[in-house]
């Protein structure tokens, strides 16, 4: 049997792709174009049996506990192979001085990493009464942590229907007032969905962008075939899957399965050409894991025909 793309839970359009009627959505594609440009960091990982991994998980390092732990329930093996690296812009700087000096209707947040810079510079400002947008259940469990007695000063009070920039600004409820201010510190690499959707609805948007993300560009080669090796690799992110596509041999065609985190990343991997994609609804770890567990399952009876 050939093997297939198939994205899991969440219904979403791509034009010119075959669907076929199932409980999920599923569709062919080439093998993976090569990518290049590598920062120089070194990485390495936990060996394991080959026969034992299940599950490559790549955030950075000491970011992929909860992950793993969460995996490890449902008795699955996971090897770490962190790929990307996040690096502080100018703009983290001014962040501080910012929250200190401005207040906004909204600040938003789209992703955890975004949210624990935006918590250090919050922090450092002195805790101003903020009012936050989320766009998904992921990134709201960062604020999940902060302090009880800090909680009074910072409310989750947004998250839109559908985990994605393009619903957050066309849902995020205005001021009422004529004028409706916006705060977005994000990544230098995130798109302009949101600035441009909430523009539409004549939002004032300040965009700061904090922190970049870079791949790596060297991983241990005996790690590197292990990973190549197992039945799932799960990314978070758009660079983390431009990250291992260019890790792929061009000897090696690879058509495992790639669990994303939600749709953006599911769409970043479609377009680099990989197949076997899955994808929770909305972004999280229990979806995340729900995602993963389906993919491992049917890897499994691929590998058995």
């Amino acid at each position: 049997m050939a093997p297939v793309l198939a994205f899991a839970s969440s219904p979403v359009s791509f034009p010119a792709v075959p669907f076929y009627s199932c409980s999920r959505r599923r569709f062919q594609r080439g093998i993976c174009p090569k990518m290049g440009g590598f920062a120089s960091i070194s990485v390495s990982a936990s060996l394991h049996s080959p026969s034992n991994l299940e599950v490559v998980v790549t955030r950075e390092r000491g970011k992929n506990g909860k992950l793993i732990n969460a995996l490890a329930s449902h008795g699955i093996n996971c090897l770490e192979l962190p790929l990307i690296q996040h690096t502080m812009l100018p703009d983290s700087e001014k962040l501080t001085s910012v929250l200190s000096s401005t207040s906004f209707d909204w600040i938003i947040i789209t992703s955890p990493e975004a949210g624990g810079v935006f918590l250090d510079a919050w922090r450092a400002a002195g805790t101003p009464a903020v009012r936050i947008g989320v766009v998904g259940a992921g990134t709201a469990s960062v604020f999940e942590e902060i302090p009880t007695s800090l909680k009074a000063c910072l409310n989750v009070a947004f998250t839109p229907s559908k985990a994605t920039g393009k619903v957050l600004a066309a849902e995020l409820p205005d001021s009422g007032n004529s004028r409706h201010t916006v705060l977005y510190p994000a990544s230098a690499k995130a798109s302009n969905e949101i600035e441009e959707g909430l523009a539409k609805r004549s939002f004032e948007v300040t965009r700061l962008n904090t922190y970049t993300t870079e791949p790596v560009n060297h991983v241990d080669q005996m790690i590197l075939e292990q990973a190549l090796l197992a039945p799932v690799i799960a990314v978070a992110s758009p660079s983390a899957i431009r990250a291992w596509v260019s890790l792929i041999p061009d000897s090696q065609q690879w058509d495992n399965a790639v669990a994303c985190i939600g749709e953006t990343t599911a769409i970043a991997a479609k377009k680099l050409g990989l197949r076997n994609v899955y994808f929770p609804e909305n972004p999280g770890i229990e979806g995340w894991v729900n995602s993963i567990v389906e993919a491992l399952r049917v890897q499994k009876q691929l590998q058995r025909v």
